[in-house]
């Protein structure tokens, strides 16, 4: 059976218990989720680079926070160098086993992480 040349990329809650078949964990959130230890959460990695910036979080979940235009400015951060960098890592990771973006967010399709895997797909 061939390999697939498609990276194999999950998107699960951190609060979900860790999973054999999880792969590299990569923690996608810029701050650390409340009430979990480090030691109960098995992150692997965690690029603070690929987050989206405080100031887009806070215009997100503001009055004026709109998922679509949400979107375009966080994928318009990931252009950014260090950005660049990191997702250009994760590929390469992804590239050679599953990687399991984790967040917090209640609703993950309506999340950063959504962007993220795609971005990670292409």
């Amino acid at each position: 059976m061939a390999a697939s040349t498609t990276p194999a990329v999950r998107v699960r809650r951190v609060y979900e218990e860790p999973s054999p078949d999880d792969g590299v964990r990569v923690l996608v959130d810029r701050l650390w989720p409340r009430g979990l230890k480090k030691t109960d959460a098995h992150i692997d990695e965690w690029p603070k680079a690929l987050t989206p910036s405080t100031e887009l979080r806070h215009w997100y979940h503001g009055p004026e926070g709109e998922y679509e235009e949400f979107c375009r400015r966080y994928e318009a951060e990931l252009d950014a160098p260090d950005a660049a960098a990191a997702l250009d890592r994760l590929r390469d990771l992804a590239a050679r086993g599953t990687v399991t973006l984790l967040t917090s967010a209640k609703d993950p399709s309506a999340s950063h992480t959504s962007v993220l895997r795609r971005a990670l797909e292409q």
